[in-house]
């Protein structure tokens, strides 16, 4: 094969394959998303989420949570955290409500978001926080979960288990699911019964989830619980109703749903204020 035929190659695979984006600049936020196709951290000027001491129901998960992520952005040993449960209770507003508090308190930290469909680049991610020891970044993977034939659960070992080089000390993983070990109770199930070694056969995906430190659960709340969080919200806002009429329309709003959670509080009471025409955001 001769020079100029090489030459043409390597011409079209670097047009094949965009350069990487430039260095982050990580002075321009607190939040950040990770994106790829050039790899690059995009910053995230505003993150939506919810004031702390409106998730109610969660007081231990929200505790504890608090507490691992202040030792971090203090630069003390934490752990990464899984956290697992019913959807709608409010894991994801407490990750952002958590990075948020702890802003609030004076510590520096960020938040980066990645998505689950990138956990394949999460190496080259990694790279770029280790790049910038001053900084504490918590890792952000919002509903996290793997099925069958899912190659990417290998990704996040990186991220949990660092390999040859350890996991950044500067960066921690949050993740959370619908499921605590992350992926479905018949494939478990299925790989057991068909398996010549039905022990083997699931330990490497189903061990995943042990590797994060803290497991933090989230049940269905009660009807109190739920109402609870309506007169919070309410409170917050500034919407003022006849406790009757809240507690009669919260109600029946459960039953045109079918379920009773955090989000659909939220979603009650976003229905609410608008009809008493109170602006309130997403």
């Amino acid at each position: 094969m001769t020079d100029s035929v090489l030459i043409r190659i390597a011409e079209a695979l670097e047009r094949l394959a965009p350069p990487p984006g430039p260095a982050p600049d990580f002075d321009a936020a607190d939040a950040f998303a990770w994106a790829t196709d050039p790899d690059r951290l995009e910053p995230v000027p505003r993150v939506a989420g919810v004031e702390i001491g409106l998730l109610l129901g969660v007081d231990r998960a929200r505790d504890t949570l608090l507490a691992n992520t202040r030792q971090f952005a203090r630069g003390l040993s934490a752990n990464n955290a899984l956290l697992w449960g019913a959807r709608g209770m409010g894991k994801s507003s407490l990750v952002k409500a958590v990075h948020a508090q702890v802003r609030a308190e004076g510590l520096a930290l960020k938040i980066v978001e990645l998505s689950r469909e990138d956990l394949p680049s999460v190496s080259r991610l990694l790279a770029q926080l280790r790049a910038a020891p001053q900084h504490r970044f918590l890792l952000f993977c919002d509903d996290l979960s793997f099925s069958h034939d899912d190659q990417h659960y290998k990704s996040l070992k990186a991220v949990l288990d660092g390999g040859i080089e350890g996991r950044p000390v500067n960066v921690l993983l949050y993740a959370t699911s619908n499921r605590r070990h992350l992926m479905p109770r018949d494939m478990i199930e299925n790989e057991r019964s068909s398996a010549i070694n039905p022990s083997e056969a699931v330990e490497e995906k189903v061990s995943l989830s042990d590797r994060f430190g803290l497991w933090l659960g989230f049940h269905p709340c009660s009807q109190d619980e739920y109402l609870d969080m309506i007169r919070g919200y309410c409170a917050a806002h500034g919407v003022t109703v006849p406790e009757e009429r809240l507690v009669a329309e919260a109600v029946e709003w459960t039953r045109t749903r079918g379920a009773r959670s955090g989000r659909v509080a939220w979603q009650f009471f976003a229905d609410l204020a608008g009809r008493e025409g109170v602006g309130v955001g997403a």
